[in-house]
């Protein structure tokens, strides 16, 4: 079963197809509105259900928009909405949804909710955030910075901030497009001190991935050809203060900006916290493609939603 929960799992050749696929619906749709069907609507009769247990401003929108114009249907619903929140089993749950929709795609709390729920599927499942990861995200990151003319290949990529499930996903993605990624991030917020996420980046290395990491800020964003971050305290955390004060050198403004390589983006997946991990300068600026990354969710899962279908 194609299920994609993890770039980590999925073959360097089949993402690179996902991506190229994503640049050219994209391209395809140009001067279409928004709610208007693709020139090839690759989905027609098909249905993706899609479960929350996290609130969603993004990945509601994006899958939502991104069936209808591959013109099929989606069916949304939160996890307290169903069974599921009175106590229903996950397997349960996903024997009698694999036999009313297409695909399946979840934003979790949890990782091993997507895990167990692709375990018992008879279809595609589709992580759409977890604690581990976030894969979906990462795929319209890697768009975004074709788009801006920067070789995949020969780029050099600096993550600084929190070690959380977003830089996870770059990790995991790193070996299959040979990108270099430099990590800065604070003791007690790396990403192999969680236990989540521990033996990730020695995975990546393994398979040959180009990992830097302990690095400080602005070694890190010497030369880079991309500034990533993401919010200090995300959703669940209970330790804002901690954070905060340990994060608080590893803001992005203007002077660790100019470190980077003169044509360099910022990026980071939104939503964002101005003054905090970077300043409304950088993020406003025109140095920042968070816009483009954040509209190219749309087309990025498209190609994953297709991809998981075979339609791609």
């Amino acid at each position: 079963m194609p299920h994609f929960i993890s770039l980590a799992d999925i073959p360097a050749v089949q993402l690179r197809a996902i991506l190229d696929d994503a640049h050219a619906m994209k391209a395809a749709r140009k001067d279409l509105p928004k709610g208007a069907t693709d020139p090839k609507p690759a989905l027609n009769g098909h249905t993706l259900a899609m479960i929350f247990e996290k609130a969603s401003t993004r990945t509601r929108f994006s899958f939502e928009q991104g069936m209808r114009q591959l013109g099929g249907s989606s069916i949304v619903a939160g996890a307290d909405q169903m069974q599921l929140g009175r106590g229903e089993s996950v397997a349960d749950t996903a024997h009698v949804l694999s036999r009313f929709v297409d695909a399946v795609m979840i934003r979790s709390n949890a990782h091993a909710t997507i895990t167990d729920f692709a375990a018992n599927a008879d279809v595609p499942v589709i992580n759409g955030l977890s604690d581990h990861n976030h894969p979906c995200q990462i795929m319209a990151d890697l768009q975004t910075l074709e788009e801006r003319g920067i070789d995949l290949a020969t780029a050099k990529l600096a993550w600084i901030g929190d070690g959380n499930n977003v830089l996870a996903s770059f990790v995991n993605a790193a070996p299959a497009f040979g990108y270099e990624l430099r990590i800065s991030s604070p003791a007690g917020f790396r990403l192999d001190e969680n236990p989540k996420t521990a033996g990730l980046i020695d995975a990546a290395i393994a398979k040959g991935a180009k990992i830097k990491f302990d690095l400080s800020p602005d070694d890190a964003a010497e030369g880079a050809n991309a500034l990533i971050t993401d919010c200090w305290v995300s959703m669940g955390d209970t330790d804002k203060a901690e954070r905060i004060a340990a994060l608080t050198p590893y803001q992005i403004d203007a002077a660790r900006l100019a470190k980077a390589a003169p044509d360099a983006i910022f990026l980071h997946c939104l939503p964002a916290y101005r003054e905090q991990e970077m300043t409304t300068e950088v993020l406003e600026g025109p140095q920042s493609a968070v816009w483009d990354e954040a509209e190219n969710r749309l087309h990025a899962q498209k190609a994953v939603v297709k991809w998981c279908l075979g339609a791609g």
